[in-house]
């Protein structure tokens, strides 16, 4: 297995009042939103003429509230320097617009530059913004220099906006190109009330939102997101959503392994105390290509030896960990046989009658079709066979049991 290289990162002065300081209700860093990152493929980069010289405004939703912000910028798959020369954060107005008066500077140790050498990630100052669950923020990022390796997350399913120049503090980018990606954006963390806690949800495309509705935010953690905010018990739990399309739990494909990113993506970002992990399809389905060509294959014991491994990880960090099953795939035919299906039943049985998992999220339960189980019902096939629809990750969320995220200590 590949070992991650070491990640240098920016410590820098977090300017504004310290949390609890004397008149203040006390509060920490948690985050609010992520995004997953992973080395950008050739068909995903950024049309032409590319990020140098250009700003970049992407559009994002947090998930909690809070009483300002700090951003995390990521270089961790460049082959040289990223310079950012310029950023800010504002309330998205709709599209490539921002509202009046709400754009703030992002400055990094007092600075409005800062240059992130090849692997490292830069945390911004303490930015005073009021954040509001569920109303986008616009960031916008102007840079001189971009390496040609780029870090980044494919998988938005919202549209940034690019236009020459820097347009950061603009209220609108009137010639901007669209692009459906997200680039170096990895994280927002904002200063929220003292029990405020987050969920880090580690999955591949079927987390990521493949089959959701572009710009709309319903992927199923989305929707999770919004029944825990409705919830009194649970409205101070943000939602970290870590898939990546095609990901797997063992090798590297799309994206670091699972097991590789499993420190960075659940265990470091501020304020987990639930870790769902729903991994493992990708998995099972390349081993159908893999013991066709007479390759090593992912086996459902190699797939549980991974689960352990998270387990005693996020229980040694004194987090809970739920599992949740793997859902059906028949139909989705360069992943289905007779073995990747006795697999992912293998590992299912394990996943709900083991105990290893400090609760199960049965998503095989509640997606498959009761008339024949090894395929995902009408109600929530996407089409493909192997992805939710929009109504379909509704479901999903709705079968998620709040009170999980109700306890705080494992049994």
């Amino acid at each position: 297995m590949k070992v991650v290289p070491l990640l240098f990162v920016f410590i820098v002065q977090l300017t504004g009042p310290a949390a609890g300081a004397s008149g203040e209700t006390p509060s920490k860093w948690v985050g609010t939103w992520v995004s997953a990152q992973q080395l950008v493929e050739e068909k995903n980069m950024p049309p032409a003429p590319g990020l140098s010289g250009q700003t970049l405004r992407q559009i994002i939703q947090p998930s909690l509230d809070g009483r300002s912000l700090r951003l995390t910028f990521s270089n961790e798959f460049g082959d040289t320097p990223l310079t950012i020369a310029s950023a800010s954060v504002a309330r998205s107005g709709g599209k490539s617009v921002i509202e009046d008066g709400t754009a703030r500077p992002v400055t990094f140790n007092g600075a409005t530059q800062v240059t992130l050498p090849p692997g490292a990630l830069a945390v911004s100052d303490f930015v005073p913004f009021e954040v509001q669950a569920f109303v986008n923020l616009a960031v916008s990022t102007y840079c001189t220099a971009v390496p040609a390796k780029l870090t980044g997350h494919p998988g938005s399913r919202t549209t940034s906006f690019m236009q020459k120049g820097d347009g950061t503090i603009a209220r609108e980018l009137g010639q901007a190109t669209p692009t459906d990606h997200w680039y170096l954006l990895a994280a927002v963390d904002v200063q929220a009330n003292p029990e405020a806690q987050a969920i880090a949800i580690i999955g591949d495309s079927i987390t990521d939102g493949r089959g959701s509705i572009t710009n709309s935010n319903n992927r199923w953690p989305n929707n999770l997101a919004r029944r825990l905010h409705a919830n009194p018990h649970t409205a101070n739990i943000s939602v970290l959503n870590q898939g990546i399309g095609g990901n797997r739990l063992l090798r590297n494909g799309l994206g670091p392994a699972a097991i590789e990113r499993f420190e960075r993506d659940v265990l470091t970002p501020p304020g987990v105390r639930w870790v769902l992990v729903f991994e493992g399809v990708n998995d099972l389905g390349t081993a159908v290509g893999a013991r066709a060509k007479g390759e090593p294959a992912a086996t459902a014991k190699d797939i549980i030896a991974c689960y352990e491994q998270m387990i005693a990880r996020a229980h040694a960090r004194g987090l809970l960990i739920y599992g949740a099953t793997i859902t059906p795939f028949q139909g989705f035919t360069s992943y289905y046989e007779t073995q990747s299906e006795a697999d992912r039943q293998t590992v299912n049985h394990w996943i709900r009658s083991s105990g290893r998992f400090d609760g199960v999220v049965d998503f095989d339960a509640i997606t498959r079709d009761p008339a024949n189980p090894p395929s995902l019902s009408s109600v929530v096939d996407g089409g493909d066979h192997l992805h939710p629809s929009a109504a379909g990750y509704q479901v999903m969320a709705d079968a998620v049991d709040l009170a999980l995220f109700e306890k705080s200590v494992r049994n």
